[in-house]
């Protein structure tokens, strides 16, 4: 990515509009005893902080308004039918895992281990996306998010839509291996812990690098679909690693639970401070809600479908030089900088190049990723 435009990666990465705001404290009633008001939703689990202490932190970005979907999603009627087989069932619901969304990330710290612990600001931001199917075998899936903004400027006025390759996730069925987050920017690959009958779900960076690995089961229950994980390691997020510098490890269990109109992303996470002889030291944990809801405006799969017709061969270039470098090897270190540049500036940099030009150049595409991912491996 160009230099002039990480201002604007980062806003959108950081994720947009921060919580509703509190609402201006009422004049105190003539009593008395003034009446406070009341705490507003996100100084949950921390009712007895001044929720003035516990106004979320996050984006400032305003978006435009959006139109909520009604009634159910077309996906979500196909996952109801009756007869479907456990693997099918499955595989609908992780389709169902597509659309269009206004998306919410709300975090908020559960506890502390350090003596007269103090929580952080709880996190809020949300933004537009569109999730697609970028690939769909008997076995495996993978699904792109992208970020699909439409700024307000200072009168109000929405403008053209930013459009910014978000992260991905690629779902196998009963996986052999998993590459799992060690510490510091490090992966190893593991065997598979009791994969039969279950998904592991591969998350990538941005960029197309491995994030994380957790495997769990599908549920279907009732009319709720579910997904469940073992405990997984992963680095830290942009909203902790641009604050924090006391832990290195965030590691926890996710749900993903289906709704009619969308999906709810659950997290229980421990911050672990993980040491270079492997001792660990947990400081902390929190709760994460990011909410998946349908919408019908404004156009997000346009803008995506525009953009990734010209950049989505590189991207596949991208993709499968990581493919290549997590088989060739058990552990693998990347660099956090290499000449300056973070990887994802590279890459987002050539990606606008030929979005630019319209049109791919397939030998060099392929050149500039691979040469690019093994700049930033450490050998």
């Amino acid at each position: 990515m160009m230099k002039a435009s990480l201002p604007a990666f980062c806003a959108a990465l950081s994720l947009l509009v921060p919580a509703a705001l509190a609402k201006e404290p009422k004049k105190p009633v003539p009593k008395p005893v003034p009446v406070e008001p009341a705490a507003p939703a996100q100084a949950f689990g921390w009712p007895f902080i001044d929720w003035k202490d516990m106004t979320p932190r996050g984006g400032t970005t305003q978006g435009a308004e959006v139109t909520l979907l009604k009634g159910a999603t077309g996906a979500w009627t196909r996952l109801q039918e009756p007869g479907l087989a456990k693997f099918e069932k499955d595989r609908r619901a992780i389709l169902a895992l597509a659309g269009n969304y206004r998306v919410s990330f709300d975090f908020t710290e559960s506890y502390g281990l350090k003596p007269d612990f103090k929580p952080m600001r709880p996190y809020f931001s949300w933004g537009t996306e569109n999730v697609t199917v970028i690939e769909d075998r008997p076995e495996f899936l993978s699904l792109q998010h992208t970020l699909v903004m439409y700024f307000k400027d200072g009168k109000g006025k929405s403008g053209p839509p930013m459009v910014m390759k978000h992260w991905r996730e690629d779902w196998t069925w009963q996986p052999k291996e998993l590459h799992v987050y060690d510490k510091d920017s490090s992966w190893k690959r593991v065997p598979a812990p009791a994969p039969e009958g279950r998904w592991s779900q591969a998350v990538y960076q941005v960029d197309d690098s491995p994030r994380y690995e957790a495997i769990g089961a599908w549920t279907h229950d009732g009319g709720l679909s579910a997904w469940r994980t073992d405990v997984c390691a992963r680095p830290l997020p942009r909203r902790e690693f641009s604050v924090r510098s006391d832990y290195n490890v965030l590691e926890g269990s996710e749900e993903v639970n289906l709704t009619p109109s969308g999906w709810v992303h659950l997290q229980s996470n421990r911050k672990v401070l993980v040491a270079k002889d492997g001792t660990r030291t947990c400081i902390g944990g929190e709760i994460g809600v990011n909410r998946y809801e349908a919408i019908t405006a404004p156009d997000l799969a346009g803008p995506f479908n525009r953009y990734w017709e010209k950049t989505g061969g590189y991207w596949k270039d991208v993709r499968e030089t990581w493919a290549e470098v997590m088989k060739e090897r058990e552990t693998f270190t990347l660099k956090d900088e290499e000449g300056g540049q973070k990887l994802f500036d590279v890459h987002f940099a050539r990606a606008k190049e030929i979005e630019k030009a319209g049109k791919p150049d397939p030998e060099g595409d392929l050149k500039h990723a691979r040469e690019t991912i093994n700049r930033f491996l450490v050998k």
